[in-house]
């Protein structure tokens, strides 16, 4: 009878995790450059005094979805998106070096350049910062950008800065706790300057809500079923005390 219970209860605590990972998805299906998180279940040992033949169920997250999303074309100088395979290089909080897909970018009063979440855009020597005040900024599909001073003629363009890009490898990468992603081994990856992006448009997120909002119901369906599995395991349990009250 506890064997029973423990497969419902420890079913139903997973399936709620699951529905956690899903609705995170959900809730990104507009982030730019956002990944979705994988999800998968699997038969895990319970080890312990009295245990050795017990299992239990047990859902992770294996990795992200690296597909890419749905390019948007915005027309603005600073939006970018990464064509193929790549990532952009940005500094984390932390001061560590990330990487992101997201390409909509923008510079403060100060002229550091940062993405939509205010995340510092790395070049080849830290955060990029731009000479202010600016009329006009272009970025080329190798990642310089050029400006135009303000107040300088339409023909005067200044290179000032180059967008780091790499490519290590989407198997190597992995998502953090701040929902950028970093190489496994924890060290920065090398910039590529194969890797090129789209000026005047960003990826979109590659989460497909209706994908995700079928695996939701999924995941309640098998909720409500492990309930009622612990419904019948008490049903049973009482049952059985009133027939050894009777004997």
């Amino acid at each position: 009878m506890d064997k029973f219970l423990y497969v419902a209860m420890s079913g139903a605590k997973q399936g709620m995790n699951a529905l956690a990972v899903r609705a995170n998805n959900l809730a990104n299906a507009n982030t730019d450059g956002f990944k979705s998180d994988m999800t998968q279940a699997r038969s895990m040992q319970a080890f312990g005094e009295g245990l050795p033949t017990r299992v239990f169920s047990m859902i992770e997250s294996p990795g992200s979805n690296f597909s890419s999303g749905p390019l948007k074309t915005t027309g603005r100088d600073l939006d970018i998106a990464i064509k193929g395979d790549g990532w952009i290089a940005v500094q984390a909080a932390d001061g560590s070096e990330a990487y992101t897909r997201a390409g909509h970018l923008k510079f403060d009063n100060t002229g550091l350049l940062v993405n939509s979440r205010n995340t510092p855009i790395m070049g080849d020597a830290g955060p990029i910062v731009l000479p202010l005040p600016i009329d006009k900024v272009q970025i080329s599909p190798e990642g310089i950008i050029s400006i135009r001073p303000q107040g300088a003629t339409a023909e005067v363009i200044e290179e000032v800065a180059r967008i780091k890009f790499v490519n290590p490898g989407n198997d190597q990468m992995m998502r953090g706790e701040d929902g950028l992603f970093r190489l496994m081994s924890g060290l920065p990856a090398p910039k590529d300057p194969m890797v090129q992006v789209e000026s005047g448009a960003i990826e979109g997120s590659n989460v497909n809500p209706v994908h995700e909002m079928v695996a939701m119901i999924d995941i309640q369906r098998q909720y409500e079923m492990q309930v009622k599995m612990m419904k019948n395991a008490e049903e049973a349990d009482r049952s059985s005390a009133s027939l050894l009250r009777i004997g």
